[in-house]
């Protein structure tokens, strides 16, 4: 791709670096800031700059939030005794969605795939064992994706969660396996969560 601006062309790079946008796509996007009012396109620098700058991770769960804790964890109305394990902030957002679940969030920051080079340590799981010890939670839902890794993180979760009183439940299989959390639809996603089996089911299977 030939490029008549330095300028234009740094621009198109750097939004090719996006997941997802590839150079063409980039280009559209660089193209339609060009044309549109300078402040406007100082406003979006701004925003993206102050959203990076600014973002908070909970206290409590992981979870994206403008203050110490989000508003999920800090709302009165949620049930803080049951706790929905999930791999990304993407998959929150997912499950909020549906609007059928009532129990607060533990974000892990991703599961274990040795293949990748990611292990338990460069997880938030220990901060998941401090948290079932220390606040009395009585069910975990493992709401991880159905993949080789997903199962793999859970299999480590029980084993890490196994001395604590609490009930140890996981989605329905309503996912397909190999299928990602984030982008099962919504009907799918909530019935899964409803239809939640023991642990010990889903291991069996």
């Amino acid at each position: 791709m030939i490029f008549s601006s330095a300028l234009i062309e740094n621009a198109v790079n750097e939004f090719a670096r996006l997941p997802g946008i590839g150079k063409k796509t980039a280009l559209r996007l660089v193209l339609h800031l060009l044309k549109q009012d300078p402040a406007q396109v100082k406003l979006f620098g701004e925003v993206v700059t102050r959203m990076r700058e600014q973002i908070k991770f909970c206290k409590v769960c992981h979870n994206v939030s403008d203050q110490d804790m989000c508003s999920i964890c800090s709302s009165p109305s949620r049930n803080k005794a049951l706790v929905c394990v999930v791999e990304n902030i993407r998959d929150v957002m997912a499950i909020e969605n549906t609007q059928q679940f009532n129990g607060v969030y533990h974000v892990l920051g991703g599961i274990i795939s040795p293949i990748d080079g990611v292990g338990p340590d460069q997880l938030n799981i220990y901060s998941l064992v401090d948290r079932v010890q220390q606040q009395g939670v009585d069910e975990i839902i493992m709401a991880l994706s159905p993949t080789i890794e997903g199962d793999t993180t859970i299999y480590y979760l029980s084993k890490k969660l196994k001395e604590f009183p609490c009930k140890i439940t996981t989605i329905a299989r309503g996912i397909a396996f190999g299928g990602e959390l984030e982008y099962a639809d919504e009907m799918t996603l909530a019935r899964s969560i409803s239809n939640r089996l023991p642990l010990e089911s889903y291991v069996q299977k």
